[in-house]
């Protein structure tokens, strides 16, 4: 089990970026797949992108982001990234980091350790 802190949300123009950032703490967070999701008002929690175990692992992204946000790790800091660039305001919602053992899945259920969230409000 680990415990998830996000930051780096806020309010931003279309076309700005945010790099919004996740620490996790527990044992063994570099056995970990590390994910960010989001949810807009309204709308079920969809997934965003993933990062596979152990610092080089394979990433993955969802279609509507790809092209415009990158997800990296680094395990020295137990900390997962979402940057996020080319922003659109159809990407504003609450984004949560999220963490599973072993590989990567893109259904929320999956998951079974969640931060409480950051909110991303892009306006046009």
């Amino acid at each position: 089990q680990v415990q998830l802190e996000e930051s780096g949300g806020g309010l931003m123009q279309a076309g700005g970026s945010l790099r919004l950032s996740c620490t996790a703490s527990g044992r063994d967070v570099s056995n970990y797949v590390l994910a960010w999701f989001r949810q807009a008002p309204g709308m079920e929690r969809e997934f965003v992108a993933a990062v596979g175990r152990d610092g080089g692992g394979p990433t993955l992204l969802a279609t509507s982001v790809k092209g415009r946000f990158t997800i990296s790790r680094d395990d020295a800091k137990n900390t997962v990234y979402l940057q996020m660039n080319s922003l659109v305001p159809e990407d504003t919602a609450l984004y949560y980091c999220a963490a599973r053992y072993s590989y990567i899945v893109t259904a929320a259920f999956g998951y079974s350790d969640w931060g409480q969230g950051t909110r991303v409000t892009v306006s046009s």
